[in-house]
């Protein structure tokens, strides 16, 4: 069994865990994008997991309403998937959908911020998706997004629910990461923000993994704003991710 085989049979096994997780308010929404858009989750990790290894991961948090909600594919920026990481095709809908933040797919005319500025700023450095694939791999630590019952459906991060609501989820994806990291050879897990990071150190406790961290691209996060391209590189070779 190749890589990309035991990642994406692990992520099987996390989608199951899942299937029948509820979560109290402000979770009012659910949407379990490895569900209704696997085909394109699972083609983004067959495509650029197939052979290892991966030395650097990029861990984010959880999905974006306009990223990968609609994508299946992690901080998906609808135009980035499509232009430069070369996948599209058909995307269902959630069980239940906030009306403000309905799943179109590759239909979402809406721009992912943080994914816009992820993806070109790997864009930027590496020009070519197979030279950033040869070396990395982007993640998302949680596959599960969630919205609040407000008029424009408020998107709700992991940290705001619960800590009882949050173990069985965090125990299932932290699963997962450890096999990504052990099937991929991965030496350095990159939190996408502080939260990611620490949900792998535990994780990957005990594992020869190394953890750094770079600014979220989240227009929410004033550093971002200022300028996250170079916020992000600085971060990345002054802690020895990047020479």
């Amino acid at each position: 069994m190749g890589p990309a085989d035991a990642v994406v049979g692990a992520t099987l096994e996390l989608r199951a865990q899942l299937a029948a997780s509820v979560f109290p308010s402000p979770a009012d929404y659910v949407y379990r994008p490895l569900d209704y858009a696997w085909d394109r989750h699972e083609a983004y990790l067959r495509r650029h997991a197939a052979a290892g290894p991966r030395r650097i991961l990029f861990l984010g948090m959880n999905p974006g309403p306009f990223g990968m909600a609609q994508t299946g594919v992690p901080f998906g920026e609808v135009a980035a998937v499509r232009d430069w990481l070369g996948l599209e095709g058909a995307v269902g809908r959630p069980e239940r959908e906030h009306p403000g933040k309905p799943v179109v797919g590759f239909a979402c005319s809406r721009s992912e911020v943080s994914g816009r500025r992820l993806w070109g700023f790997f864009r930027e450095k590496f020009v070519t998706p197979e030279a950033f694939f040869d070396r990395h791999l982007v993640h998302n630590y949680c596959p599960l997004l969630f919205l609040e019952e407000t008029k424009l459906g408020r998107n709700v991060v992991p940290e705001e629910l619960p800590a009882e609501s949050m173990r069985g989820v965090n125990a299932a994806c932290n699963r997962l990461l450890r096999v990504m990291a052990e099937a991929l050879s991965v030496r350095t897990v990159v939190g996408v923000g502080g939260y990611a990071e620490e949900r792998a150190k535990e994780a990957l406790h005990g594992l020869e993994v190394t953890f750094a961290r770079v600014p979220h691209p989240s227009p929410a996060n004033p550093v971002a704003n200022r300028g996250w391209s170079q916020a992000a590189e600085t971060a990345l070779k002054s802690q020895g991710v990047w020479s």
